[in-house]
């Protein structure tokens, strides 16, 4: 099941590839600086084609047009086909593919595809996680030592203050911060050992549903800022980190800036 996951991320990135000098007919969504663009369509209409084929009885929500199919089904793919629009858009080559296969709720498969380093993180529970065919697992830096990477929520222009407040908390306590556009990168990283602790105030389900489970299994935590579980089918502000990182935002009441953040 998950190489045939990983297969069909595979080839959705080389449509994202194929793009680099077209016109990808940009719109605008609802909310500020949302964008969507004719790649986003084909990968996603690509990626529901493809993961019908691997298993015929799967519900399918992806972040386009609103798809939603047999949402009260047992599996369920939840999809982003371009995590880090904004990014491809200005060919800023820092987007990637993300695939979830969840059973009842819980995500029991995870790929997220970067086809500009054609780096593959995958994952099954209870049996590992992958960059590439090889283990990965969180780092142990403390804090102080951390490297922090966050969203700022640019659709939900409300939620920039305590964004904001909470990242200039942590750059005065850790080794310095980082901005990338896709947040499934940037857990990725976190379940790589590369940084430490992420955040953003608003996530929805296909931009965490297979990171969730890529970092949890390779020894990360992830959360709602409060500490609460992620509802797998909501819009939720999200949390993570390796296990020190993500017990010292709460050690030091980090977690009452981020209260603003339903």
């Amino acid at each position: 099941m998950l190489e045939q996951i990983i297969a069909a991320a595979i080839e959705a990135g080389k449509i994202m590839l194929d793009a680099e000098n077209e016109d990808k007919e940009v719109q605008e969504k609802e909310g500020s600086a949302n964008f969507v663009t004719k790649y986003d369509v084909a990968v996603q209409n690509f990626l529901q084609c493809e993961l019908k084929k691997i298993m015929p009885q799967a519900g399918f929500l992806g972040e386009e047009e609103d798809a939603a199919e047999a949402s009260d089904a047992s599996w369920q793919f939840i999809v982003d086909p371009i995590d880090g629009t904004t990014n491809f858009i200005h060919q800023y080559r820092h987007s990637c593919v993300s695939i979830a296969l969840a059973k009842d709720k819980i995500v029991q498969y995870g790929v997220v595809y970067n086809p500009y380093t054609q780096e593959i993180f995958s994952a099954q529970r209870g049996v590992g996680v992958w960059r590439n065919g090889k283990p990965i697992q969180v780092s142990k830096r403390p804090l102080r030592e951390a490297l922090i990477c966050f969203g700022t929520a640019p659709y939900n222009v409300e939620l920039a203050n305590i964004s904001f407040r909470l990242a200039k908390e942590l750059f005065d306590r850790a080794a310095d911060i980082r901005r990338s556009g896709s947040a499934a990168l940037d857990m990725c990283a976190i379940a790589s050992g590369w940084c430490e602790f992420n955040f953003e105030m608003v996530l929805q389900p296909w931009d965490f549903a297979a990171v969730s489970l890529i970092l949890e299994e390779a020894g990360g935590k992830i959360s709602r800022p409060d500490g609460t579980p992620l509802d797998l089918y909501k819009p939720n502000p999200v949390v993570a980190g390796n296990a020190v990182c993500y017990d010292a935002y709460f050690e030091l009441g980090l977690d009452k800036i981020a209260g603003g953040a339903k």
